[in-house]
C-alpha cells in the first residue's frame, strides 16, 4: 500500500498541472479571440477601411453627380494618402478603380494625385493599369498623368519582371505623340539587351523622321545602340540635352512629407527623383534630398531569398566581398536605384571592370537630375551655401570619380552650365574638384565652355579663388597629360576620350587643346599677378602649373613645348622670396632638357615634331636674362627684356644699379649673402658684399646656397653656365652661357 501511495502522489500532481495549463491555454485563446474581434470591429468602423471597401465594391455606371458617399470616401482616401501614405493593397484598389473608369473619367485625375505610397507599389497593380491604357476610353490627359505617376514612383515598384514581360505592349504606345515622351522614358528604364529588336529600332527611326530629332527618342536610341550597335546605325550626338524631364509636380511635396514622417528607406531611394521647381520661388533651391539612396534589388524580397533559376541573376546587394563579385561578374543584377552605386565600392569595381555602358548611361541619367535640379539655381540661394548634405553629396561624387579615374558626362554637362551662374564661393572646393576631372574639350569649344566663364570669375574673385582655380587648372592639365600617356595609340593618330565612349580625338587636336589651355593660364596668370601685386602665394600656384608644362615632352610624351609668358617669368625672376626664384630656375632647367631632347630627336628622325623657332628664341632670351641678372650683374642693359632709361636709373640714386639683382644683392638672397659674409669675415666691421665676388669666396658662396636646399638653382647653374677660372689670383672669371 505504501508503494501505491507513493506512486499515486506524483500522478495526482501531474493531473493538476495539466489541468492548470489547459485552463491557462483556454484563457489565452479567449483573450486572442477577444482582441481579434475588437480589431475587426475597429476596422469595420474605420472610415478609411469603409472608403476602400466602397471603391472596391462600387459597380460600373454608378453616377458621380450628387453622390455624397463617393465624395466622403474619396476625401478619406486623400486624407490618409497625403498624411501617411497608402498601403500596397490600398494603391491596388484605388488604381484599379481609377483606370477602369467605373464611375467615369472625372474622378480619375483626382485619384491618381493622391496615390502616395507609404512603402512599395505592387507590380501587379501597375501591369493591370497599363493594360487599361489599351482600352481606349481613358482621356489623353489622364493617360499622361498616369505615366507621370509611374515614372515618379518607378523605384518604389516591388519588382520589374512582369513590366519587362509586357515591354512590347508598352512599346506599342510610342507612336502616340502625346504619350511618346513618357513612354520612351519608361522604356528607357525597362530596356534590357533582349528588348532591342530590329522592328523597334525601325519604328523609332520612323517616328524620328516624323517628329524630328527629339531628345527622348535619341536617348532611347542611344541605349539601344549600347546593347546592339549593329542594329542602330544612327550617329548619336556626343553631347545631348537632358532627354527626359521630371514630371512629378503633383506628388512631390506629398511624397517628401510622407518620407519624412514615416522614415521610409524606400521613399528615400527616390528622393532625388522628386526634385522640381518650386512655384513660389523657383530660383531658390534647397539641398534637402541629396542622400545617396540605399542599395536594394529590383526584385521583391522573396526573389532575393530564393533567386529564380530562370533568371540566374544575383542582385548586387547580396554580394559582400570582391571574391563573390568575381564569381558572379557576368550574372549581376543592378540595384533598383542607380544612384546607390556611388555608395558601394563593389558596385564601382563592377562598373570599372565590366564597363557596363547601360549602367553608366543610367547612372549619368540619375546624376543629371540630381545636379541639374538641386544645384543649378543655388547661386541665388545664399542661405544654402553651408549645406552639409550638398557638401557630402559632392564629396562622394568626387571620391567616386577619383576611384574610376574618370569623370561622368552628366557632371561635365552640369558644370558647363553652372559656371555661367556660379558666384565662385558656393562649395568652391568641390566644384573646382569636379572641374578638374572633366575630359579633354576640343579646342573649338573650350573657349566658350570654360575660358569665358572662368575668366570672369577669376578677375572678379578673391586671391584665394585665384589660387584655387590655378590649382584646378593644373590638376586638369595633369589628368589630360596622364590620359594621353596611357590611352594614346602607338601610331599616335587618334585616341578615345575615355574608356566608356567611342568619341575620339586626333593627336593634333589634343595638342591644340593643351596649347589653348596653357596660353589661357598664361593670360590669367599675367593679369592676376598684376592685380594681386605679385603675391607670393598666387605665384606659387602659377609655378606649380609651369612645372607641369615644362615636362610635357619627356614626362608625358606629348610633342609640345610652350614657354611661360613674360608676365609670369619676370615676376618670378624678381620675386622677393628665394623659393620662387629657385623654382623658376628649376623650370628653366627642365625646359632646356626637354628642348635639347626634342632637338636631338628632330635631327635623328624625320617623323619628330618640329619645334617653332619662336620657342627657341624665347627660351634663349630667358636664359640670357637670368644669367645676366643673377650671374653677370648686367641688369637693365640695352637689348634686355626689362629696360629703363638711363635718366630714370640715375634719379633712383641706387649705387651700381646694374648689380642689384645678382645672387648677392638680389632681394631674395641678400639675407644669405649677409649671413655668409659674417661667417666668412667675422672680424670685419664694415660689410662689403662685393668681396664675395672674388673667385674663392664666390665658389664658397655658391656651395653655401646649394646647401640651403636650392637644388633648382644648382641644376640651372650647372646646366647653363660653364665657369672657366682665369690665371693669377683668380679674381676674374670667364663665363659662357649655354643656349639651345
Amino acid at each position: 500500500m505504501a508503494t501505491t501511495l507513493n506512486l499515486s502522489g506524483p500522478l495526482d500532481s501531474d493531473r493538476s498541472d495539466l489541468s492548470d495549463q489547459s485552463v491557462s491555454s483556454r484563457s489565452s485563446n479567449r483573450s486572442l479571440r477577444v482582441a481579434e474581434n475588437e480589431r475587426r470591429k475597429n476596422e469595420a468602423e474605420d472610415p478609411f477601411v469603409l472608403a476602400l471597401k466602397y471603391f472596391y465594391d462600387v459597380k460600373a455606371g454608378t453616377p458621380v453627380v450628387g453622390n455624397d458617399e463617393v465624395e466622403r470616401s474619396l476625401v478619406q482616401v486623400e486624407k490618409v494618402g497625403y498624411s501617411k501614405g497608402l498601403s500596397p493593397e490600398a494603391i491596388s484598389t484605388m488604381l484599379e478603380f481609377a483606370m477602369s473608369l467605373r464611375m467615369g473619367p472625372s474622378l480619375c485625375p483626382r485619384v491618381l494625385k493622391c496615390l502616395i505610397p507609404d512603402t512599395v507599389v505592387p507590380q501587379e497593380a501597375i501591369v493591370r493599369a497599363v493594360v487599361w491604357l489599351g482600352v481606349g476610353k481613358i482621356p489623353n490627359g489622364t493617360q499622361v498623368l498616369f505615366l507621370k505617376w509611374v515614372l515618379t514612383i518607378f523605384d518604389m515598384i516591388d519588382a520589374k519582371d512582369q513590366l519587362r514581360a509586357i515591354y512590347g505592349f508598352i512599346f506599342s504606345f510610342v507612336t502616340n505623340e502625346n504619350l511618346s515622351p513618357f513612354i520612351c522614358h519608361l522604356l528607357y528604364l525597362l530596356t534590357r539587351k533582349e528588348s532591342v529588336r530590329v522592328f523597334r529600332v525601325r519604328k523609332l527611326l520612323e517616328l524620328q523622321s516624323k517628329l524630328g530629332r527629339q531628345p527622348f527618342l535619341l536617348h532611347l536610341l542611344s541605349l539601344y545602340k549600347v546593347f546592339c550597335p549593329e542594329l542602330v546605325t544612327l550617329s548619336i550626338p556626343s553631347r545631348m540635352k537632358s532627354g527626359f524631364r521630371n514630371h512629378n509636380l503633383p506628388w512631390k511635396s506629398a511624397l517628401i512629407a510622407v518620407q519624412k514622417r514615416n522614415g521610409s528607406q524606400v521613399a528615400s531611394s527616390i528622393s532625388l527623383a522628386l526634385t522640381t521647381k518650386d512655384k513660389t520661388n523657383s530660383r531658390k533651391r534647397k539641398h534637402g534630398h541629396l542622400e545617396l539612396p540605399a542599395m536594394s534589388s529590383v526584385v521583391n524580397k522573396d526573389a532575393q531569398v530564393k533567386p529564380s533559376s530562370s533568371r540566374k541573376l544575383v542582385p548586387l546587394v547580396q554580394l559582400h566581398s570582391f571574391a563573390q563579385l568575381l564569381e558572379n561578374m557576368h550574372r549581376i543584377e543592378l540595384p533598383a536605384q542607380m544612384g546607390s552605386l556611388l555608395s558601394s565600392s563593389l558596385a564601382l569595381l563592377y562598373l570599372d571592370c565590366v564597363q557596363d555602358e547601360s549602367a553608366l548611361l543610367r547612372l549619368n541619367f540619375w546624376l543629371g537630375y540630381a545636379l541639374q535640379e538641386e544645384f543649378f539655381f543655388c547661386g541665388d540661394g545664399g542661405a544654402y551655401q553651408n549645406s552639409e548634405e550638398a557638401l557630402q553629396f559632392l564629396s562622394k561624387l568626387l571620391s567616386t570619380q577619383h576611384f574610376l579615374q574618370e569623370g561622368f558626362s552628366s557632371s561635365e554637362a552640369f558644370l558647363y552650365r553652372f559656371l555661367n551662374v556660379w558666384d565662385g564661393s558656393l562649395l568652391r572646393q568641390e566644384v573646382l574638384g569636379l572641374l578638374s576631372n572633366i575630359p579633354v574639350v576640343p579646342s573649338s569649344q573650350i573657349g566658350q565652355l570654360l575660358f569665358e566663364p572662368l575668366m570672369q570669375l577669376f578677375f572678379t574673385s578673391s586671391l584665394f579663388f585665384k589660387c584655387g582655380l590655378m590649382e584646378c587648372l593644373n590638376n586638369m592639365l595633369l589628368k589630360w597629360l596622364t590620359w594621353h600617356s596611357v590611352y594614346a595609340l602607338e601610331d599616335d593618330l587618334e585616341m578615345s576620350l575615355n574608356s566608356h565612349t567611342s568619341i575620339i580625338i586626333t593627336l593634333s587636336g589634343f595638342n591644340d587643346t593643351v596649347m589653348e589651355l596653357v596660353h589661357f593660364v598664361g593670360r590669367l596668370a599675367s593679369v592676376g599677378l598684376q592685380l594681386e601685386g605679385c603675391h607670393s602665394l598666387l605665384l606659387s600656384f602659377i609655378l606649380d602649373f609651369y612645372e607641369t608644362v615644362c615636362d610635357t615632352f619627356l614626362k608625358y610624351g606629348l610633342p609640345l613645348v610652350v614657354m611661360p609668358p613674360p608676365g609670369v617669368f619676370y615676376p618670378a625672376l624678381f620675386a622677393t622670396d628665394p623659393v620662387s626664384l629657385d623654382r623658376l630656375a628649376y623650370i628653366m632647367y627642365r625646359y632646356k632638357v626637354n628642348l635639347t631632347s626634342a632637338k636631338s630627336q628632330e635631327k635623328l628622325t624625320e617623323q619628330a615634331f618640329q619645334i617653332s623657332r619662336q620657342t627657341f628664341r624665347q627660351f634663349n632670351l630667358y636664359i640670357v636674362e637670368m644669367v645676366n641678372c643673377l650671374w653677370n650683374s648686367k641688369m637693365f642693359q640695352p637689348g634686355m627684356g626689362v629696360q629703363l632709361e638711363e635718366e630714370v636709373l640715375l634719379k633712383s640714386n641706387v649705387p651700381q644699379y646694374w648689380t642689384r639683382f645678382d645672387l648677392i644683392h638680389h632681394p631674395a638672397f641678400m639675407s644669405y649673402a649677409v649671413d655668409f659674409h659674417l661667417k666668412c669675415w667675422p672680424e670685419k666691421k664694415d660689410m662689403d658684399l662685393n668681396s664675395i665676388k672674388h673667385s674663392k669666396p664666390w665658389s664658397w658662396y655658391l656651395d653655401y646656397l646649394f646647401t640651403q636646399g636650392y637644388d633648382g638653382l644648382q641644376q640651372f647653374i650647372q646646366s647653363s653656365i660653364r665657369r672657366q677660372p682665369s690665371a693669377g689670383d683668380g679674381e676674374g672669371q670667364s663665363l659662357s652661357t649655354s643656349k639651345s
